[in-house]
This record gives C-alpha cells, sequence and structure tokens, in this order.
C-alpha cells in the first residue's frame, strides 16, 4: 500500500508542475501575443495619419501662394516615416527610437503646416480642409489611445514574465521583457514663445 502512495504522491507531483511550467508558458505567449497586437494597432494608427497626409497637402497646394518649403517639409517627413518599420514581434528600444523619432518628425512638420494655415483665412474656411483637420484631430487622439494601450499590454507582459517563479521559465523559454513606447524627448522641452 505505500508503494502506491508514493507513486501517487509522485504523480501529484509531476502532474503539479506539468501544469505550473504549461500554464505559465501558455500565459507568456498570450500576453507577448497580446503586446504584438497592441503595437500593431498603434501603427494602425500611425499608417492611418499617413494616409490622410496626402489629402492634406493636396487640399493646401491649391492655394498658390502658399509656403513651398512647408509642405515640402511635410511631404519629405512623411516619406521618411514610411520607411521606419517596427518589427511587433523583436520591438526593440532602438528599433521604437527610430520609430518615434521619424513620427516626430512628422508631427512637427504637420504641426507647422497647421501654424502657416492661420495665415491663409480662405484656407481655413475650406471644407475639405476643415474635414481633413477634424479627422487628423480624431487621428491623433486615436494614436494616443493606441499607445496607451500598447504600454499597458507591456506593463502587464512584463509583470507576468518577471515574477517569480514565472522569471525562471521566461528565462528558460526566451520570454524577455518587452519595450515600453516612451515619450519623445523633445516633449519634455517647454516650447519657446516669443512675441
Amino acid at each position: 500500500m505505500g508503494k502506491w502512495i508514493k507513486i501517487g504522491i509522485i504523480a501529484l507531483a509531476v502532474i503539479f508542475l506539468y501544469r505550473l511550467v504549461a500554464g505559465s508558458y501558455n500565459n507568456m505567449v498570450s500576453k507577448g501575443e497580446m503586446v504584438t497586437k497592441s503595437w500593431q494597432d498603434v501603427e494602425s494608427d500611425y499608417q492611418r495619419r499617413l494616409d490622410l497626409i496626402p489629402n492634406l497637402v493636396n487640399t493646401v497646394k491649391g492655394y498658390a501662394d502658399f509656403e513651398k518649403s512647408t509642405l515640402t517639409a511635410v511631404i519629405e517627413a512623411r516619406a521618411q516615416a514610411t520607411q521606419v518599420k517596427v518589427d511587433a514581434n523583436n520591438i526593440t528600444p532602438e528599433a521604437l527610437k527610430n520609430y518615434q523619432a521619424a513620427q516626430g518628425q512628422l508631427s512637427s512638420s504637420l504641426s507647422r503646416l497647421l501654424v502657416t494655415v492661420e495665415q491663409y483665412p480662405d484656407l481655413k474656411a475650406n471644407q475639405n480642409f476643415l474635414e481633413l483637420q477634424a479627422e487628423l484631430a480624431g487621428t491623433e487622439n486615436r494614436i494616443k489611445v493606441a499607445r496607451n494601450k500598447f504600454n499597458e499590454t507591456v506593463k502587464e507582459y512584463n509583470t507576468y514574465v518577471k515574477s517569480f517563479p514565472r522569471n525562471l521559465f521566461a528565462s528558460m523559454f526566451g520570454f524577455a521583457p518587452k519595450t515600453y513606447f516612451e515619450a519623445d524627448e523633445a516633449a519634455s522641452k517647454v516650447p519657446e514663445v516669443k512675441f
């Protein structure tokens, strides 16, 4: 009878360990996939902004005396932003920094464009321009929400893979902590206003 008890205890221990390892592994895979999906949502919203820009530029181009250098800067920044890609399965701090720099350059160019538009009352009143401007503002909000959601899923994933005893399984199976989407360094600087 004692032999069967030992076998039963060993069997229960094996089942417990299997469930612990398999459950941890499957949860890490699931949480990793949520990070990947959240990043793809961020990229999708940035792509929406990239898709709106040609229409915005074409609407503004219709005003002959509009500053060509401003339009050129927006077009060039958009082209550069489309070249920078981040692999959703391998999000590194360097890749995110490059991606954010390109998107920041585009945001800066768009801001200059919208400030310049203030000098053109006819353009500010143009219905197409107003609709595009509203869509662009909505898209910027969507980007912010998607970045926040991405950071939430990264936090959940990182907390899971760093917690004991899962951190042992994470290192054993190659699950490393993910990188957060951080604010651009320029965002922390107070803009200089001159009158």
